[in-house]
């Protein structure tokens, strides 16, 4: 009984310490339960303030906020959204495959043909036949290396030790055509030795211009001229308006500028470099947005011309209205040398243009490099950074560049678009 009686008041004992135990636990988590309400109560009361401090600081309307949901969505949907139409593409390819035998080839209608090729192609001669394989290289590497940096077209069809080089703008052209000849007279024809040649040939056309803008001067005789506007009159050597050179066209008017203004007795002189500067924005007018006399006048302004000279330039088309009598002179001067007999064909400048706003739609798209139009308009490569466009947005970004081109060009026949994305990866062994 003694023991009984001892193992019971131990048990009793261990029970009272157990819900001692117990007591502590509950008083601990009844503690934390209130905690954790004051702490949700509380990030309540935060998320409402924030929230109500948003709408005070956006001040947003339901449908500007529904604006920028849908802009962010689109955002998000980029990649998704190009990789739907690749495979839509794809599917139609499939479907177009089968049905080949019923489509018409689409017959583009040419214009002054001869005088088209005449001014946007260059004759290269070959020594050998053998020459023609080494341009193209294996897998065609070194004609794609070619015409990606140069922007031109390189046809090597059945002319006999002969190359053609293609393409609408002359500096362009003229920089591919010295680059192929010193790549057939140094005979090392690869993708490395290739960007090269180009690169030192884009040097030395560069000085050429300046040589020709230079020696412009000279002869006209026309002092203090600041040294990029030289420059600019180099660059309209190559440059032509409805098939006239500008750079003759500007000489031209200067010096009709200057008789005229000669026989009625005011500033010849001014008159004479009003009128040799008149075009100096046609230099530049495929790079900047606007008419070419009103980027002219701004040219010759930033570069220290008078207010008379930028008045020229500008009214010489009606832009403005003309201040000075040796403006209205260089109005008649341009008038005069733009009319005489065979000295502008109208078509090609207008070809010229369709070309320039092919590659300016181009360019306007975020993550485009560079683009050339190629194959008299028909064709349009765009190369982009591979690091910000994918597989899936490159095929979107050509859609909706077709699409762009359709809505703002007028064009015979089709245009491809063509959007290339290449990566490269360069190491050095040391």
């Amino acid at each position: 009984m003694q023991r009984l009686e001892s193992s019971l008041i131990n048990r009793s004992n261990s029970l009272v310490q157990k819900i001692e135990s117990l007591e502590k636990r509950e008083k601990l988590l009844n503690y934390k339960e209130k905690e954790l309400e004051n702490n949700i109560q509380k990030t309540n009361d935060l998320y409402q303030e924030q929230r109500n401090e948003l709408i005070k600081i956006s001040n947003m309307s339901a449908e500007e906020a529904k604006k920028e949901l849908l802009s962010n969505l689109e955002k998000e949907l980029t990649h998704e959204t190009g990789k739907m139409i690749k495979e839509i593409e794809d599917q139609a390819k499939v479907e177009a495959d089968k049905k080949s035998r019923q489509i018409i080839s689409l017959a583009i209608q040419r214009y002054s043909a001869d005088h088209t090729v005449e001014t946007t192609t260059s004759f290269v001669p070959l020594p050998n036949e053998d020459m023609k394989g080494r341009i193209i290289g294996r897998e065609g590497r070194n004609i794609r290396t070619f015409e990606m940096l140069t922007g031109v077209d390189l046809i090597v069809d059945d002319t006999p030790e002969a190359v053609i080089i293609s393409g609408f703008d002359p500096i362009r052209r003229e920089i591919a055509r010295l680059s192929l000849e010193k790549l057939i007279t140094d005979g090392r024809i690869q993708p490395a030795r290739i960007e090269e040649i180009i690169e030192k040939t884009k040097i030395i056309v560069n000085s050429k211009i300046q040589e020709e803008g230079e020696q412009v001067v000279f002869d006209t005789n026309i002092k203090n001229i600041n040294p990029k506007l030289i420059n600019l009159l180099g660059k309209l050597k190559y440059r032509t308006s409805y098939g006239q050179n500008v750079l003759q066209h500007s000489i031209e008017v200067a010096y009709l500028s200057e008789i005229m203004a000669s026989e009625i007795g005011v500033n010849s002189q001014l008159a004479k470099r009003a009128g040799l500067l008149h075009d100096i924005g046609k230099a530049v007018d495929h790079e900047i947005e606007g008419a070419h006399a009103i980027i002219g006048s701004e040219i010759a302004k930033k570069n220290g011309e008078s207010l008379e000279v930028v008045n020229a330039i500008a009214a010489h088309h009606s832009d403005v209205e003309p201040k000075t009598i040796e403006a209205v002179l260089v109005q008649s001067a341009d008038a005069i040398s733009a009319s005489r007999p065979g000295a502008r064909r109208e078509m090609l400048e207008t070809y010229i243009k369709r070309l320039e706003k092919l590659e300016e739609i181009a360019n306007s798209f975020e993550g485009v490099e560079r683009a050339f139009a190629i194959q008299a308009g028909r064709e349009i490569r765009i190369i982009v950074n591979p690091e910000e466009i994918d597989e899936y947005t490159a095929k979107k970004i050509s859609r909706d560049i077709s699409k762009k081109v359709e809505k703002n060009i007028d064009y015979p026949g089709q245009i491809k678009v063509m959007v290339i994305r290449e990566t490269r990866s360069v190491e050095y062994a040391k």
